[in-house]
């Protein structure tokens, strides 16, 4: 393996261990989160049903995402799939005006942007045949 693959394999592992922890710790909690999250979208255009449904999906998502980076499985479509993720989550933070939230979720969709990018190098993977 070249240089180029173990890169691309370290730039993985944070977006990878960053998801799957989000998901890990919330699925055992999962109803006090997702309250939560309906809570703190209270007064947005966002009907509470919605959110907590979603909230109830989050970690889920959050979690096979993570697990799909940390192993290098189709990387390519984790990328669009994650870019997906964080483009709604952007919309949230929007609807609550909460400003930093939106700044750091912009920080991971050029991430998965990059990951996309250079998915070519995605070397060290579980399923090297079918690493894209």
């Amino acid at each position: 393996m070249d240089h180029k693959t173990s890169a691309y394999a370290l730039a993985r592992l944070p977006m990878g261990f960053s998801f799957f922890g989000h998901g890990l710790v919330r699925i055992p909690k999962l109803a006090t989160f997702a309250q939560g999250m309906a809570d703190s979208f209270q007064g947005t255009l966002l009907p509470e049903g919605f959110v907590l449904a979603f909230a109830y999906i989050l970690p889920i998502i959050e979690l096979i995402l993570g697990i799909m980076l940390l192993l290098g499985i189709a990387m390519r479509q984790s990328a669009v799939a994650g870019v997906f993720l964080i483009c709604i989550l952007i919309f949230g933070s929007s609807l609550q005006e909460n400003w930093s939230a939106v700044a750091t979720q912009l920080f991971y969709g050029l991430y998965f942007a990059i990951l996309y990018l250079f998915a070519e190098h995605n070397g060290y993977a579980l399923m090297t045949a079918r690493r894209n």
